[in-house]
């Protein structure tokens, strides 16, 4: 355990605090303000999918070598570099004119975040002992809640009065703020490092865009069969990726973690749970803005219920987790929320939007609970060198899952408008219709898990 001085003891959680509010606002502040961007780009609305997809894409594909390079290089060093590609990357997203070239900024961008986050909580669980760690990380986790209120009301209001522009310029005071606090705070810690697992890691990141892609093209009209080829050429590379990691010591994920029931249960359905949830904070600001005519600062505000209800259930979590057990508490919330998802597939007025605040609300709170449920079931039964490699996957899948989840309802739309020919309003209902169905059924692979899994884990 590293020895603190009496300020990094006191102050050294702000410097998570300040890297998760960073990249959970930019990724939540950007929804609201995508019909706007396109304009200024020249693009449809409908088509903005890849400037939110490619920065989840790209967090999923860096993360899992965030660790090892901070062992390394040393955790001090790593972190200030990523605060410093986090804002070129964002100085590089205002200053650009076609979404080509913020789609390439977005991805600077996100290499900045996979490795600003995981090794700011790094830091904290080498700095802390263990009985004082649930505290740090409980205090230096809520810009995580309070972040998602922020962003979607605050780019609203920004690229309705000023400049979209603006939405990635107030990253750089944030960024200064917190090299500063890290140059003073964050100890230089190191650990003996084995040889990363670059062939894993490169058919890893290949398989994740070429499912990505494939989505993508399958919708297009023209494009379906090189959508077809990039979805063989990706379980192919997946395949590669599982045959590599069978004949290799450390590789990047060990195929290991899949022998423990509940870790196999819990990535799964994180992963297939999420594809309808992860496009609704996307597709919903559009349906406001595009369809109803909403302003971008009203957009935001009905965004807003979900993080309340997020923040409301927290404290609630354990207590219904407990009585009700993880496999009854999933199945449940899994099939409450498709059921919620549809209910969005009814509004057909924007006079109806009292209707959306309860809705959103009680969403955000099933949101909350579905996460913190499916999170600590999967990791529960890890031990030892587990779980450092399950954490690391489980945070990978969950930001492919927001990728998959908004090219996947992107690719709906884009189906049901160009190919069906449906007039927009009735694509966003049946797309809504379509992903509330899925994540119903997705629910059902939670009866897999056992009344007693989980017992303890409260």
């Amino acid at each position: 355990m590293v020895a603190l001085t009496p300020t990094q003891d006191k102050y050294l959680p702000y410097v998570l605090a300040v890297a998760l509010f960073m990249q959970i606002l930019d990724a939540t502040i950007l929804n609201t303000s995508l019909p706007q961007m396109a304009q200024a780009l020249g693009e449809s609305p409908l088509q903005m999918q890849w400037a939110v997809i490619s920065y989840a894409l790209t967090l999923a594909i860096f993360i899992p070598i965030s660790g090892f390079l901070a062992d390394k290089y040393g955790t001090r060093r790593v972190f200030l570099s990523a605060i410093i590609i986090f804002c070129i990357g964002s100085i590089l997203c205002a200053a650009s004119q076609t979404l080509d070239f913020l789609i390439g900024s977005r991805i600077i961008q996100a290499i900045g975040g996979a490795m600003m986050t995981p090794v700011a909580r790094l830091i904290l669980v080498k700095s802390y002992p263990r009985n004082k760690l649930l505290t740090v990380m409980n205090f230096a986790v809520i810009p995580a809640l309070v972040a998602p209120l922020v962003g979607p009301v605050l780019g609203g209001y920004i690229v309705q009065y000023t400049s979209w522009h603006w939405i990635f310029l107030i990253n750089i005071p944030m960024g200064i703020f917190g090299f500063i606090m890290g140059k003073k705070l964050v100890p230089a810690l190191f650990e003996d490092t084995k040889r990363l697992d670059w062939t894993g890691f490169l058919l890893f990141a290949a398989a994740a865009c070429g499912f990505t892609l494939a989505v993508e093209f399958s919708a297009q009209v023209g494009r379906g069969f090189y959508g077809l080829l990039l979805g063989l050429l990706a379980s192919l590379l997946l395949g590669a990726y599982i045959w590599h990691a069978k004949h290799r010591a450390a590789p990047l994920f060990p195929l290991s973690l899949f022998d423990i029931r509940t870790f196999r249960i819990g990535i799964t359905g994180n992963l297939f749970t999420r594809l309808g949830i992860s496009a609704v904070p996307f597709l919903l600001p559009l349906l406001l803005q595009v369809v109803f005519e909403y302003s971008p600062s009203q957009a935001g505000w009905l965004l807003a219920p979900i993080a309340v209800g997020a923040i409301g259930i927290k404290p609630w979590v354990s207590k219904i987790i407990q009585r009700y057990s993880y496999r009854t508490v999933l199945v449940y919330n899994t099939t409450f929320m498709g059921i919620l998802i549809i209910i969005l597939a009814q509004f057909n007025d924007a006079a109806q939007w009292m209707w959306f605040i309860p809705i959103l609300t009680v969403m955000g709170a099933c949101n909350s609970m579905q996460f913190s449920a499916m999170n600590t079931i999967t990791i529960g039964d890890l031990h030892g060198t587990q779980t450092s490699s399950g954490n690391s996957l489980m945070a990978v899948n969950q930001q492919l899952a927001i990728s998959f989840g908004i090219a996947f309802g992107a690719a709906l739309l884009t189906l049901l408008r160009e190919r069906l020919q449906m007039d927009t309003l009735t694509a966003f209902q049946t797309t809504y219709w379509i992903l509330g169905v899925f994540t119903i059924l997705s629910g059902l692979h939670f009866l897999r898990l056992k009344p007693e899994d989980g017992r303890g884990l409260y």
